[in-house]
């Protein structure tokens, strides 16, 4: 039984990246199954999670504008009755501030350039209030890669999600040992 493994390699190598593999891999063990290629420029990326954000625009490996900060969102507490009630309303308001800065610093970084695609990553509910917001224009709708395993964002997190968002992603099916 065969299984395969997605391989993701940066843009700028995967050419001496594909000249090595075909010639390790004449005859197998291993074959390429599929190719996703993702170099849009320039890209918007929104990344959002309850404990931070970070808004960017790129043009190819380099950030022309970006905003990561930090926003406080209560987690869930064992509390029971009225103290439940109120945490969660509360939960619910920090939420909602979070999505309205995040909406306001996109709408300021993104707004007036013409975006070739999206990169999301984060909360994926988070990510559609942002992304309802009419002053990011058609921004939803433009090719998308979706990084949703991502940490709370910081600018580490969003310099690794700008790598994995670029890198051509590589399906590579490797041939059963009998």
């Amino acid at each position: 039984m065969s299984s395969s493994r997605l391989v993701p390699v940066a843009p700028e190598r995967f050419d001496g990246w594909l000249a090595r593999f075909e010639a390790s891999n004449p005859d197998g063990p291993q074959r390429i199954i599929a190719i996703e290629r993702f170099d849009h420029s320039p890209l918007a990326v929104i990344l959002i999670r309850r404990g931070g954000y970070a808004v960017a625009l790129t043009d190819g490996a380099r950030l022309s504008a970006h905003k990561v900060g930090t926003r406080h969102v209560q987690s869930r507490t064992a509390a029971g009755g009225w103290s439940q009630q109120r945490f969660a309303r509360r939960r619910a308001n920090q939420a909602d501030e979070l999505v309205r800065a995040v909406r306001d610093h996109a709408a300021r970084i993104l707004g007036g350039v013409t975006c070739r695609a999206l990169v999301v990553g984060g909360d994926r509910s988070l990510v559609a209030e942002v992304l309802e917001d009419p002053r990011l224009g058609g921004v939803a709708d433009l090719p998308r890669r979706e990084l949703y395993d991502l940490a709370d964002p910081n600018r580490a997190v969003l310099d690794a999600a700008l790598e994995r968002a670029r890198a051509v992603w590589v399906r590579v099916e490797d041939a059963a040992i009998s």
